[in-house]
């Protein structure tokens, strides 16, 4: 299996395969292969900054001549105006590699931002934030490394870092005690040190979760009311098993659900819905 930097480095060889091409002809044909020159990158919107260390290893990759001088760093609280950094070097590499970083950055950050404002409406309570599967293809990693600037926590990378029965897989496989009882020798048979999250819909499925072990229960699309029973009963009966809260929720309900005493919230407008974050690469 690929590490995160040989996913990442596997994205930007994508990006510039899709962008450049065999070539960047209006930089070709306009600026002298020996031209020097600055750009920085200008904050056009308030929010919080993401995706500086990744934009390093744009540059590093496309042309490691060109000198980065960062002024603000990942997780900063920027305003219009602010200078986040600057880079120098060769004019052809800077105007070949301005898109692919802006295009990370201005997502990066976005998805920064939306998580803080999130994780700030939980503000005074133990709930954290969470992000989901529901990301870009291919830009994951970064999305997720987005998520936990802004505050938040990763929920599973994907597939293969947990165990997240839901409810096709526990009515497919006979019930939940079926599910998990064979997600369990599973895990043994193979070597898995893997934690185990069950997806339940009613009182009925808690009490199956609960008794068959489970490491972490999932209400899904449960009301604030209901919410605050499931959390009652769990605590009672499993004080050691994780709740979170997910489907449906909004930044008008998220509170709610916090004060209802679960762990985690998972939202998925993190990543699949963000607005990028206002930015612009300009010659000095």
């Amino acid at each position: 299996m690929k590490s995160i930097d040989e996913l990442i480095d596997d994205l930007l060889t994508l990006a510039f395969a899709e962008d450049v091409g065999d070539g960047d002809h209006t930089t070709l044909s306009t600026i002298p292969a020996d031209a020097m020159g600055r750009q920085r990158l200008i904050i056009k919107e308030e929010g919080i900054l993401a995706g500086v260390e990744v934009a390093r290893r744009v540059f590093e990759k496309f042309d490691p001549s060109l000198k980065m001088t960062v002024y603000i760093n990942d997780g900063a609280h920027v305003r219009p105006g602010d200078i986040a950094f600057e880079v120098e070097g060769p004019v052809r590499s800077l105007l070949q590699t301005e898109r692919v970083m802006l295009n990370i950055m201005q997502r990066m950050s976005g998805i920064a931002t939306t998580t803080a404002r999130y994780q700030k409406l939980l503000e005074g309570l133990p709930t954290k934030v969470l992000d989901t599967r529901k990301t870009t293809p291919g830009m994951r990693m970064l999305e997720k490394m987005a998520v936990k600037i802004g505050g938040g926590m990763n929920h599973r990378i994907g597939l293969f870092d947990m165990i997240l029965i839901k409810d096709n897989h526990a009515d497919f496989a006979g019930g939940i005690p079926k599910a998990v009882a064979s997600a369990k020798a599973y895990c043994k048979a193979n070597g898995k040190d893997l934690k185990i999250e069950q997806e339940v819909r009613n009182t009925e499925e808690i009490l199956q979760a609960i008794e068959a072990g489970v490491d972490r229960i999932m209400l899904d699309n449960y009301t604030p009311e209901q919410t605050v029973e499931a959390v009652r009963l769990i605590r009672e009966k499993a004080p050691a098993i994780e709740i979170e809260s997910s489907g449906g929720i909004t930044i008008d309900t998220l509170r709610a659900y916090g004060e209802a005493g679960v762990d985690f919230i998972s939202v998925g407008a993190l990543t699949h819905s963000v607005k990028g974050l206002d930015m612009s690469f300009k010659a000095v």
